[in-house]
């Protein structure tokens, strides 16, 4: 099984379906019908009224042909899907009712400033990534914390390669299906938002057609992009540490993303000390 590069056509209806089939008719307050639901989630032309689309529009739309929905349209069926804000924008990314973010392309090199800022956020465990979670910069603190990134060739220098595929990484997470999934949901999202980005989409193949964790929740097609939030490492060393993390996008280089450890308890804190101090 493959990911190919973006056919934004194709994933806009699998989308749209997707999301019409979670929804629950009664949570809605929709009429009930006499007769029985042949298909999980709302009928077509329950979400074209509820769109104020025609039904056509949507049938068409679902079966990806060709169709470039209005800004405005757009938002209509954000609305009438209930979608969240990040499978909002994804959406909005979908149709191309969005300016690319970065018209030089995807980010692969650390700004200077942003690798000095890295550096100066120590003792705090701090790494700068791109949109496709390759790790362009750490401090010591960071590679402490994970592993010595030195070690690893650039092309695996990247955190959800790490998660799925390196052997202590691997077992290094308490609750690694959540990790997993969270990375995933943002995965997806940049996808959609670089649909230029080739290296993206091969990294997607590879773990698509090498992890059947990331075949199975890739599928799903969750969309979510996680900017801050709790993790939970074992660390055979000094035990089981908790961590916050806060992801910040710089203005003036917005496919970067800094993201900072803090320590979430005293125990957590002393951890993170002792592997400092080595």
């Amino acid at each position: 099984m493959t990911t190919p590069t973006v056919d934004t056509t194709q994933e806009l209806a699998a989308f749209l379906r997707n999301r019409r089939e979670r929804l629950d008719p009664r949570a809605l307050g929709l009429p009930s019908r006499r007769r029985s639901r042949r298909t999980p989630g709302l009928r077509r032309e329950e979400v074209a009224e509820l769109a104020r689309v025609s039904v056509d529009y949507i049938v068409r739309l679902e079966q990806g042909r060709g169709l470039r929905p209005s800004a405005d349209v757009v938002e209509a069926l954000s609305q009438a899907l209930r979608l969240t804000p990040d499978e909002r924008t994804y959406l909005f990314d979908l149709a191309r009712q969005r300016r690319p973010r970065n018209a030089d392309g995807p980010a692969t090199t650390a700004v200077p400033p942003l690798t000095r800022l890295v550096t100066d956020l120590s003792p705090l465990p701090a790494m700068l990534m791109n949109h496709r979670y390759d790790i362009l910069a750490w401090n010591a603190e960071m590679a402490g914390l994970l592993l010595d990134f030195d070690t690893l060739p650039p092309s695996q220098r990247n955190s959800m390669w790490l998660c799925l595929m390196h052997p202590e990484i691997r077992e290094f997470y308490v609750d690694r299906e959540r990790v997993v999934r969270e990375g995933i949901a943002h995965l997806r999202a940049a996808w959609a938002a670089h649909p230029e980005d080739r290296a993206l989409t091969d990294l997607i193949a590879e773990f698509t057609t090498g992890d059947e964790e990331f075949a199975r929740l890739w599928a799903e097609r969750d969309v979510k992009v996680n900017g801050r939030g709790r993790k939970v490492m074992r660390r055979p060393d000094v035990g089981a540490i908790t961590v916050h993390f806060e992801v910040l996008v710089p203005l003036q280089d917005p496919d970067q993303r800094l993201v900072i450890y803090r320590a979430a308890d005293e125990e957590s804190r002393s951890a993170l000390d002792r592997l400092c101090a080595r």
